[in-house]
């Protein structure tokens, strides 16, 4: 025991032992290996002792007790194995199988194993109870309540941990039963189908839906989640090279905690539309934008070839541009959903094999401008503090995010604050479901973020709630910020974001004067041609308060996919090296040249968009993309899409048939992301592994094999023999993660840095005692109201807002190639106010078309009050209605990020939705079924 904290001496089995402060008697058991039976109780679950299970004797006292509520007191002796205690054991485990189902189901279920444990023979008493009917009304999630013992594990995961609230016990006596909402089927409850029930169940009264459990493992492989920067880590459950069902693990940014993407999102991999074989495109099938993809019928337009004869023409082709044109004729685009090694390795080939600095990624398109504002205001992109710390604040802002869609394992550590206690502060035009957890919900108008921030900033320079000790050591630039925030009052911004002058007070000062605030963010905040001074005002609300540089109070802009961070840390941006030194640096790109041997180019390279436009222009004719589909994420993708189509040459490298890949001159099929090993870095800062999990299908290939393979073909001479190998002389050149070996991933799984030590602790939270800027002093930069790119008129009355929804993952895919996660949400949908439906005459469930300068789309209507009257929401994740076609491809003039999240548009009623065909829906379900069979 740790001689820091006072321990309770005790008597446990007639052995002298000692609990820690909190510890129940279960729990020191469970440390002595004592191996005490228990349903009702799991850790991290609270102790709510109705199972009656885990009974012990304690001398002196007349009754038996419940060892996970109790708790030990000095001098205490108890008995978890004496006649009275084992008696009451057996007959508790005996009388719970009496009224369980004897099914398929229930094989293996934790009251069989106890009962086998305490040799307890086939039960004695007849069922007392009428067994439940089967509901199978649910995708993911089969309920068999006839396996149900009302341990209420299901009912605590829902309730406490995941806080989503669906699930209940209803009735009493032989009534009693877990309900789901008001006792409706769990597919017509609000279940968002995160399977914590699932994982919590201790007996098949919840299972995986079509039976994918009751197949036994070949192996479990200890991996992490693909989708969003959370960094969830999960075990996948293999059997003869197919994933059967996948749980939650351990890891720091989730214990043990999933979302429906990552527990039901991953038989993608079994689709039968993966790539297998190279692909070339055929004589005279001319590339165009305005293209109608059939990934069934992929062989009309392409041809199948080898991989000697589809490198040789994928590089080949790229070095004679390059050689003919020069370097700055060709670009890359590398993947936020690749590993670390991938993004190094990608952006180094273009580096040093193609000659330019024309990378990019997705991050051009989810945070360039909270990064721009970040180095230049503090000098790091990164976060300050781990998701997590949010359970240490007094206050928590979420502004401009909605994580219960995008980061839901995150959003479970807010809702935990806040039933805590903390003071949950949430702004944003569209009401989240956080919002019903806030203590202030704070719907500001769209495109009003200046104004409003620059409101509260007023009221804490009034008001005299800054920090000035903070200001005077660790800032420059305030007396500039100050002077500007004086003409934002409260009362003067009031009706330009509306919201009330009282209520913008209110905010400020609590935000300002508790102990800790943390400040979280997203794409809300930074997907405008603002972007940058949105994020510049969190900065400085941030430093005038003091709030940033300790546990429990700092800026968060949460990540978007998985590798989002890893992939800029590593250098897949134009501008930036590995660890973020600009090119246009000596020293930084003597540094390089020298680890390289090579020489590099001293201009930054094109972002995203600019790219695009180079194409058009006759300034790029060739490119390299490895899984990204800017066909379908890019603003303005029927711009994009015509770019794409008009490259000299195009390459590439991917899973699917994607949008991008169907305008492809080669294709290169790929591995997913259960098919390879490598790290990735969360949203925390946290670089973790992933472990391979099944073999890639056919002859595809691992993306680095591929990487490598296009690099010799540019004269590159690689050789590296196991990604440990590249991970290596990233942490070489990257002082970042120098103290983060590969053996030591491999030990422990996950390590934060900054680590610049071996084995050494690596930082969660950073900028305690100075900034990495020069003088290590943080800048204030003030910001001015800047209205959006295109304001809504008579013609286009309405805002579009575009986001990402729960089930679908980006620009789908994935997500909807995955069974569950097309079942739950197959078919093109637009968030709509009742009150803009009723002003248009358009039913719920009716289509509409949305149309913009720049394109049109149908899809069908869903009411919706999350969204202000006035403005429209609609996932870019659907082929058949891809919303980007509509959106602004105007660039933030610094973080030169598009403005996704405001553009004028046209709600018409009416239109014919384009047919799903044979992307998703039913076909890919019936398929999954196949594999679970």
């Amino acid at each position: 025991m740790n001689a820091t904290i006072p321990t309770i001496a005790f008597e446990l089995d007639g052995r002298a032992v000692e609990a820690l402060p909190g510890d129940t008697l279960i729990d020191v058991a469970r440390r002595e290996g004592i191996d005490l039976p228990h349903l009702c109780y799991k850790p991290g679950l609270e102790a709510v002792g109705n199972c009656r299970s885990c009974m012990v004797e304690i001398a002196g006292e007349r009754v038996l007790a419940a060892s996970c509520c109790r708790q030990p007191t000095a001098g205490m002796k108890v008995t978890t194995d004496s006649p009275r205690a084992l008696a009451a054991q057996k007959m508790v485990i005996e009388l719970l199988q009496s009224d369980m189902a004897e099914a398929q189901y229930t094989r293996h279920n934790e009251v069989d194993v106890w009962a086998e444990k305490l040799g307890v023979g086939r039960p004695r008493f007849a069922p007392t109870r009428t067994q439940p009917q089967l509901d199978a009304t649910h995708a993911a999630i089969t309920v068999n309540l006839d396996a149900c013992i009302q341990c209420t594990r299901c009912l605590r995961a829902c309730r406490d941990e995941q806080v989503n609230e669906v699930i209940g016990l209803a009735f009493r006596g032989q009534a009693a039963k877990i309900v789901f909402d008001q006792d409706d089927p769990l597919g017509d409850s609000t279940c968002v189908a995160c399977g914590e029930c699932v994982q919590a169940c201790p007996t098949g009264a919840l299972m995986p839906a079509r039976g994918v459990a009751l197949n036994i493992p070949d192996k479990q492989v200890d991996s992490v989640c693909p989708y969003c920067g959370v960094g969830c880590q999960l075990t996948y459950h293999v059997k003869e090279n197919r994933i059967l069902y996948v749980e939650g693990r351990d890891g720091p940014a989730n214990h043990g905690r999933l979302c429906v993407k990552g527990r039901y999102g991953f038989d993608y991999a079994h689709h039968p539309h993966r790539l297998t074989k190279p692909l070339v495109r055929r004589e005279g099938m001319p590339k165009t934008g305005d293209f109608v993809m059939d990934p069934e019928r992929v062989l009309d337009v392409f041809r199948e070839a080898s991989w000697e004869e589809a490198l040789a023409l994928a590089g080949g082709k790229l070095a004679q541009i390059r050689d003919a044109h020069g370097g700055a004729a060709l670009a890359g685009f590398g993947s936020a959903k690749g590993s670390n090694e991938e993004a190094y390795l990608f952006q180094k080939l273009v580096r040093t094999g193609f000659g330019t600095n024309n990378v990019d990624h997705c991050t051009r398109l989810c945070h360039a401008s909270s990064v721009s504002a970040l180095l230049e205001g503090i000098g790091s992109g990164a976060v300050s503090n781990p998701v997590m710390d949010v359970t240490r604040a007094e206050v928590i802002v979420v502004i401009g995010a909605n994580p219960t869609v995008n980061h839901p394992v995150a959003a479970t550590w807010i809702k935990n604050a806040a039933k805590a206690g903390a003071k949950l502060i949430v702004l944003d035009p569209r009401r989240s479901d956080l919002a019903r957890h806030a203590h202030r919900y704070l719907q500001f108008k769209p495109d009003t973020d200046v104004a409003l921030l620059n409101a509260l900033m007023h009221v804490i320079v009034e008001e005299r709630l800054v920090d000035p000790a903070f200001i005077a050591a660790r800032t420059v630039g305030y007396p500039e910020l100050e002077a500007n925030v004086a003409g934002y009052s409260p009362e003067a911004m009031a009706p330009i974001c509306g919201i009330d002058a009282d209520t913008i007070r209110y905010v400020a000062r609590l935000y300002a004067s508790s102990k800790g605030s943390m400040i979280l963010w997203g794409m809300g905040i930074s997907q405008h041609i603002h972007g940058t001074d949105n994020a510049r005002c969190l900065i400085a609300l941030s430093l005038m308060t003091g709030q940033i540089g300790r546990p429990g109070t700092g800026l968060h802009p949460l990540r978007g996919q998985n590798n989002v961070q890893g992939a800029s840390d590593a250098g897949l941006i134009p501008m930036m090296l590995p660890d973020y030194g600009r090119v246009d640096n000596p020293a930084v790109r003597a540094k390089f040249e020298a680890a390289w041997n090579a020489t590099l180019d001293p201009k930054p390279g094109l972002t995203v968009v600019e790219i695009m436009d180079a194409i058009c222009a006759g300034q790029i004719r060739g490119m390299y993309i490895m899984g990204e589909n800017p066909a379908m994420s890019d603003p303005d993708a029927n711009h994009a899409r015509a770019a794409l189509a008009a490259l000299k040459h195009l390459v590439v490298q991917d899973i699917f048939l994607t949008e991008t890949a169907y305008l492809a001159d080669v294709i290169l099929p790929a591995s997913s992301f259960p098919e390879k090993t490598g790290s990735f870095t969360n949203t925390d800062r946290l670089v973790q592994l992933g472990r391979q999990a099944i073999d890639p299908p056919g002859e595809a290939k691992p993306d680095l094999w591929i990487i490598q393979k296009m690099a010799q073909q540019l004269g590159l001479d690689w050789d590296y023999g196991h990604v440990s190998e590249v991970f290596d002389e990233m942490r070489k050149t990257m002082p970042s993660i120098a103290g983060i070996t590969w053996e030591r991933l491999e030990r422990e799984g996950a390590v934060v840095y900054p680590c610049p030590e071996e084995e050494g602790p690596g930082q969660p939270v950073v900028f305690t005692d100075a900034f990495p800027r020069e003088g290590g002093k943080a800048r204030f930069v003030p910001a001015d109201i800047i209205p959006a790119d295109e304001r809504p008129d008579a013609e286009y009355p309405m805002v579009l807002i575009t986001g990402r929804q729960l089930e679908h993952w980006h620009t789908g895919s994935m997500t909807r190639r995955a069974g569950v996660l097309d079942a739950i949400e197959p078919d093109p949908v637009a968030l709509v106010h009742p009150l803009d439906l009723q002003r248009l005459g358009v039913e719920p469930g009716a289509a509409i078309t949305i149309a913009s300068r720049r394109g049109e789309v149908v899809l069908w209507a869903r009411a919706d009050d999350s969204s202000p009257v006035g403005a429209i929401f609609v996932p870019f994740c659907y082929y058949e209605a891809a919303i980007n076609r509509l959106t602004n491809a105007a660039l933030d003039p610094y973080g030169k990020i598009p403005e996704f999240k405001y553009c004028a548009v046209k709600v018409v009623p009416g239109g014919e939705v384009a047919a799903q065909g044979s992307y998703g829906g039913g076909q890919i379900l019936a398929g999954v079924a196949q594999l679970a069979i």
